[in-house]
């Protein structure tokens, strides 16, 4: 008989700071590692990279994997689903303590190599091994790791599949079913049809939007959103600027294509901007038209903005972090003076990005926009389409998969509350196929 556990780590309580553990027997494998950004950004001055790992733990940053050392197993493997910080952003102060390799996508692992080179306190070894969505690791003799194409909000995004002697575990934090993305392929539904014949012991899933009634809208949609604004407008001589998710990189894609349309150039400004589009342009990802500029320096993007205002804002689409008035980030800065683009009556903001729904990032934002509206700007909000998997989403998913079991993670409780009453329309039931977990409890499952 397989002993089989569910470790919630982190990410049950809460958003962000994501990570699971499944023990078969006595193998282990994490799934994620991953950071809570607002318990960073509520303290001034923090600098992650040179923190302890315990520091950030007692912040409630990063997850509690003390409770690993109560677990009855050894750690083979450390699988990443894509590449977004709420499940990387940890590795670099928790992957040393374990003697397993990170297994990710292209794409993914390289800004987890990234994380690792801007490490300062510990010293991460492990073996990054890099796999593409539709093939499969053993890990070891019994236990093996497939990848299964998805869409999320970021490229190279995968549901991981852990296949065990009695059936799999699926992981699929975060996803969306996009049938119409802008990059990259659709979600490989004919192997989730044919993973759900075969037998799934579990599903660990993100309930995120499981409270948002009918299906996500598509990145189709949201490409067309931001043209509408972009040139769908009499004042187009004026200076616009336009903040989304650096990690976003399709919709970067699509406003990058929308300034030729314009006559703008693109100048992506921030340092994650550079990072997250040059992996993507050096990896093959995206091809660029040869006017986009890209900064990512402080000096540099001084610069920048320094040409675009002499030069003529209405020439120019600055493309820049800031859509949740995260401090020190592009857009604040323009907002605060502190950088030498000038706000004029008339200038238009535009956020191709939702408010992260948490008490801080809606402060930060409504003084971000406040500051903007005292210049004269005009915001057009909320140009964007969710990267998360809607309540019919995640039904047409129970119904593909049909696992034994059903988990919600990556949420709050109200999050799971919304899963926990959809699943119990699919047939499941609370307390014997349907489990709600905390960060920190383990599920015994016996197969």
């Amino acid at each position: 008989m397989t002993e089989i556990g569910i470790i919630a780590v982190g990410g049950y309580n809460e958003m962000g700071r994501n990570m699971t553990a499944i023990r078969v027997d006595e193998d282990i494998i994490i799934l994620d590692m991953g950071l809570r950004l607002d318990r960073v950004q509520i303290h001034e001055d923090v600098e992650i990279d040179k923190m302890h790992s315990l520091e950030l733990i007692n912040m409630g940053a990063i997850p509690d994997d003390t409770i690993m050392k109560d677990v009855n197993g050894n750690v083979r493997a450390i699988v990443c689903t894509h590449g977004h910080l709420d499940h990387i952003g940890a590795i670099p102060k928790l992957a040393h303590r374990y003697s397993a390799p990170i297994i990710s996508t292209p794409y993914t692992t390289a800004l987890i190599k990234h994380q690792i080179d801007s490490e300062r306190k510990f010293g991460v070894k492990n073996n990054l091994i890099s796999m593409k969505a539709g093939e499969t690791y053993e890990i070891t003799k019994d236990v093996s790791v497939e990848f299964i194409n998805t869409q999320h909000s970021i490229i190279d995004t995968v549901f991981a599949v852990i296949h065990t002697p009695k059936g799999a575990i699926m992981y699929a934090c975060d996803f969306k079913l996009d049938r119409t993305p802008t990059l990259g392929e659709a979600p490989d539904f004919n192997r989730l049809k044919s993973l759900g014949e075969e037998g799934v012991i579990a599903l660990i899933t993100e309930s995120t939007n499981s409270g948002r009634s009918g299906k996500a809208p598509s990145e189709q949609i949201a490409h067309d959103l931001v043209k509408d604004v972009l040139l769908g407008t009499e004042e187009s001589d004026v200076g616009m600027i336009i903040t989304t998710f650096a990690s976003h990189i399709s919709r970067l894609n699509s406003i990058i294509s929308f300034a030729k349309e314009m006559g703008r150039i693109p100048i992506l400004l921030g340092r994650s901007m550079d990072r997250y589009m040059s992996t993507a342009k050096e990896l093959g990802y995206v091809d660029l038209p040869g006017n986009v500029e890209i900064y990512g320096q402080r000096r540099e993007v001084e610069k920048a903005l320094e040409k675009v205002m002499r030069g003529g804002k209405n020439k120019y689409l600055p493309i820049v972090t800031g859509h949740q008035g995260e401090p020190g980030s592009i857009l604040i800065r323009i907002a605060n003076g502190d950088l030498p683009y000038i706000i004029e009556p008339g200038d238009k903001i535009v956020f191709s990005a939702n408010v992260i729904p948490n008490p801080l990032t809606r402060a930060n934002r409504y003084a971000l926009e406040t500051k903007l509206r005292m210049k004269g700007a005009r915001i057009y909000d909320n140009v964007h389409v969710s990267g998360h998997a809607y309540r019919e989403d995640h039904w047409e998913l129970l119904r593909m998969v049909k696992p034994e079991h059903v988990i919600p993670a990556h949420g709050t409780i109200e999050m799971h509350a919304a899963y926990i009453e959809m699943a119990e329309d699919a047939g499941y039931v609370l307390g014997d196929t349907l489990h709600l977990l905390r960060n920190g409890e383990e599920l015994y499952i016996e197969e």
